[in-house]
């Protein structure tokens, strides 16, 4: 078997649990990335995220057995992924967005042609908007994360999170009215 990925998870999950117990490697370099960025997101720091993503990753490995298929795979780990994390810290603890984590450019990025001082203003409104991200209810952030970074759907972050779709549509569309409103002061710029 080849190690680039060309097998459905599914298809990685039936060989684990029929004995090829290497082959659980394949999702951890697969999703190891996403589910440290979950991590970082209820953690905020490198350390607690590793421990955080072995942890998931022992749970999923042993719960593999039990995977039924009446989902994706990915959306099956990531609701272990946020269980484990909810278990893991105190509701209120400072959680930020992946945003920060992974999917926003650098500091220290340049663009070609960039000026100092478009680069300047580039990271005074990433700065804006991870602080506004920030300031999110927790209930909103993790519902535009799952949604945006995680790519997905109402009903897998209804299966993820146990709130119902319209109750994450309504968390999605308040978070982004609430960031339209905090980072319109900055739209000039």
């Amino acid at each position: 078997m080849s190690d680039k990925g060309e097998h459905s998870d599914e298809f990685i999950v039936s060989q684990v649990t029929s004995g090829q117990r290497d082959l659980f490697r394949l999702l951890v370099r697969r999703y190891g990335r996403p589910v440290y960025g979950m991590g970082m997101s209820f953690f905020r720091n490198a350390e607690d995220a590793s421990d955080f993503a072995q942890e998931v990753f022992l749970k999923v490995y042993r719960s593999l057995p039990r995977f039924e298929e009446r989902s994706r795979f990915s959306t099956w780990l990531y609701k272990i992924a946020y269980n484990t994390a909810l278990n893991g810290v105190n509701r209120r603890t400072d959680f930020c967005s992946l945003a920060e984590v992974d999917r926003m450019p650098q500091a220290s990025e340049l663009v070609d042609g960039d000026t100092p001082e478009r680069q300047a203003i580039r990271n005074a409104a990433r700065e804006a908007v991870l602080a506004s991200l920030k300031e999110l209810p927790e209930r909103y952030r993790v519902c535009v994360d799952l949604s945006f970074f995680y790519d997905c759907s109402y009903r897998e972050i209804e299966m993820i999170t146990g709130f119902p779709v319209n109750t994450i549509k309504s968390h999605v569309f308040r978070a982004k009215k609430l960031l339209r409103e905090k980072l319109s002061g900055i739209k000039g710029e």
